[in-house]
């Protein structure tokens, strides 16, 4: 088993490694497995909304641990199944901004929420992920390996943020409090350019 500092401390160096997205809509290669894998670790709001998804499914326990990821993998990738049909989505950018502070808050706050009420509000904020991902990628088999890339990805964050979780544990919870603030500062500070 992963010693807990050591997998908190890698979490904080992926977080502070990353630079801003700059990841929609055209912008980057978007057609390989390797593109699709790595763009997730490309941005602060990429990697805020992926790692406080697992924290907050952490800290709910039960089966929010599977469903709440599981749902925003599956609804990303819709999400990004409409943006390559170049079905319109409005607000995608907006949303996905609020999704960094929300989710961030959600974690700092420890809301405490129905599984269904989770599974809802982390659906919406991937379905605007996904759409814009989807926007950007070819509507061919290259297109479809970025997006498998990117799906790994997201679960791989989505458990290094449920392993923090658990690893905190109750004895911890405010350590993952404190996580999910700084994630909700980060989308604020996104959300005006100062980040």
């Amino acid at each position: 088993m992963i010693p807990v500092k050591r997998l908190c401390l890698s979490a904080i160096l992926l977080v502070a490694a990353a630079m801003p997205a700059y990841a929609h809509v055209g912008i980057g290669p978007t057609s390989s497995l390797m593109a699709g894998f790595t763009h997730p670790l490309s941005g602060l709001d990429h990697m805020t909304v992926m790692l406080t998804v697992g924290l907050w499914a952490a800290l709910k326990g039960g089966k929010a641990i599977w469903a709440w990821p599981a749902a925003f993998v599956g609804i990303m990738l819709a999400g990004a199944a409409l943006g390559m049909a170049h079905v319109p989505l409005p607000f995608v950018e907006p949303g996905i901004l609020a999704s960094v502070v929300a989710l961030g808050l959600l974690v700092a706050l420890a809301v405490d929420l129905p599984v269904s009420a989770g599974v809802a509000i982390i659906g919406l904020f991937a379905l605007f992920h996904g759409h814009a991902h989807g926007t950007e990628v070819p509507g061919n088999a290259g297109g479809l390996e970025y997006m498998a890339g990117f799906a790994i990805a997201t679960v791989l964050l989505h458990a290094i943020g449920i392993a923090a979780g658990l690893g905190l544990g109750m004895r911890f919870r405010g350590v993952a409090r404190i996580v999910g603030a700084a994630c909700a500062a980060i989308g604020v500070g996104l959300v005006f350019g100062v980040v």
